[in-house]
């Protein structure tokens, strides 16, 4: 009696562990973009956040769920892929309202001093289908985002379709998806660069970088 009371106690103890494990296999990456999305909501500055990071943390998780269909991997890895693109996309939809505040009321603070009060206030409104290059991720509202992702996804998805009996390109859809993860710290290392700063900017990049990189690589190796 006691042997079986000790064995359901281990079975239980197991599987509290793999739950444990799977919860931070899947939500480990997100975890540290919580304070970020805080502090920029807090104090209405996106500055020291680039949202390239974003750009980069979707292609590679789009890039790493169509790798999934050419070589199968721990489902978990796919719910992780998953995850971040709508974290990232909520981030995005943040910054994206907090940039646009932010050049309104420069914007307006500029007319006040211009003794320009009447005029109407106007921002240029920057949309992804002008496919200007000079505005590209720097568009006005979050739904231009929003259809660049999409537009990305279905040509990746296509190109994925036609070419899934290719054993080169399945590996090779696997090694871009790693390699643009492991780029993650190159736009916020820009961003610090341009600011001469790290002022708004928490560890969760180079944490993401740093997990991230390793289940992209696990994903690729199943």
């Amino acid at each position: 009696m006691e042997d079986e009371v000790f064995d359901q106690v281990v079975f239980f103890f197991n599987k509290l562990v793999s739950w444990v494990a799977a919860g931070a296999m899947v939500f480990g990456g997100v975890i540290p973009y919580i304070p970020q999305y805080r502090d920029i909501r807090r104090t209405q500055n996106a500055e020291g956040f680039s949202t390239y990071v974003c750009l980069v943390l979707l292609v590679a998780n789009i890039l790493r769920i169509l790798f999934r269909f050419g070589r199968y991997f721990e489902t978990l890895l796919l719910w992780q892929s998953i995850i971040m693109i709508a974290t990232m996309l909520v981030m995005l939809n943040l910054c994206t309202d907090v940039r646009m505040a932010t050049e309104l009321n420069t914007k307006r603070r500029s007319f006040i001093a211009t003794d320009s009060k009447d005029e109407e206030i106007r921002i240029p409104k920057r949309i992804f289908l002008d496919f200007d290059w000079s505005h590209f991720w720097s568009w006005s509202h979050f739904v231009d985002y929003l259809q660049c992702v999409l537009a990305f996804t279905l040509v990746a998805a296509y190109i994925t379709y036609l070419l899934l009996d290719s054993a080169l390109f399945v590996e090779s859809l696997g090694f871009l998806a790693v390699f643009t993860e492991a780029m993650l710290g190159t736009p916020q290392l820009h961003c610090n660069y341009q600011n001469k700063s790290t002022e708004g900017m928490r560890g969760s990049g180079c944490h993401t970088a740093l997990t991230g990189s390793y289940q992209a690589r696990t994903a690729h190796i199943l």
